[in-house]
């Protein structure tokens, strides 16, 4: 995931929903295995690996707990290590002094007052040291089957440049996505954007020339007004 959500462009409406929905089909054309691209066996280790996704790619993220996962996969396991011996494990995702303390936190958590079991509402999850709405919505959608849209730096910076959103924060584009996709789409759509993003709307050079939504991105169509 990149360094920060940094704002979108301006002056700009958001399609209309006809033009949502073809837009989300088309992904879905380009993108038809998109998914979760952390590698988990179980809601814990998922939600240690989302943790340590913020600020850090997910082949990074991946690449750590192939490690970390081979010894400590629970909470009960993970509480076994001081602060500065988990920093050591994941030292190279950045962050990883804040990172090692809300994990451990959050693991102490998990372990005492949620029978060592990922919590499975919104409030509890946020609740947890280090979740944001984000995290909690990835685990609600991948681990719990919950209809839920998680708005990452490619998901808000992808749907705003579309048009599929309008806004200047995270909170307030997740809202417009779940007004503006239907509900049964809204967790596939979460990875469709991501998957596009990461393969062509790149942050700062989109490759819109070969990109087949380029008759719908309000983005593009302005690029072309300039």
């Amino acid at each position: 995931m990149e360094k920060s959500l940094k704002k979108t462009v301006d002056k700009k409406s958001v399609l209309t929903k006809k033009k949502i929905l073809k837009a989300i089909e088309e992904l879905e054309r380009l993108y038809p295995d998109a998914d979760c691209e952390l590698d988990f066996t179980s809601p814990f280790e998922l939600l240690i690996a989302v943790i340590l996704s913020a600020q850090c790619t997910d082949k990074r993220v991946n690449i750590i707990t192939r490690e970390l996962f081979e010894n400590y996969n629970t909470a009960e396991k993970m509480l076994k290590l001081s602060v500065q011996e988990l920093g050591v494990l994941i030292r190279s995702c950045g962050f990883y002094r804040v990172k090692s303390q809300n994990i451990l936190k959050t693991c102490d958590i998990i372990f005492n007052q949620h029978d060592d079991k990922v919590p499975n509402t919104m409030e509890e999850l946020i609740n947890l040291p280090g979740v944001g709405r984000k995290t909690a919505n990835v685990i609600l959608s991948n681990i719990y089957g919950q209809e839920a849209i998680a708005v990452d730096t490619h998901v808000f910076r992808v749907s705003n440049r579309i048009g599929l959103a309008n806004s200047k924060n995270v909170l307030d584009t997740e809202k417009q996505l779940m007004k503006n996709i239907v509900k049964n789409m809204w967790s596939k759509s979460h990875h469709l954007l991501i998957f596009h993003g990461r393969r062509v709307c790149d942050a700062r050079k989109p490759k819109c020339n070969i990109c087949t939504l380029s008759e719908l991105c309000m983005y593009h169509k302005r690029r072309g007004d300039s």
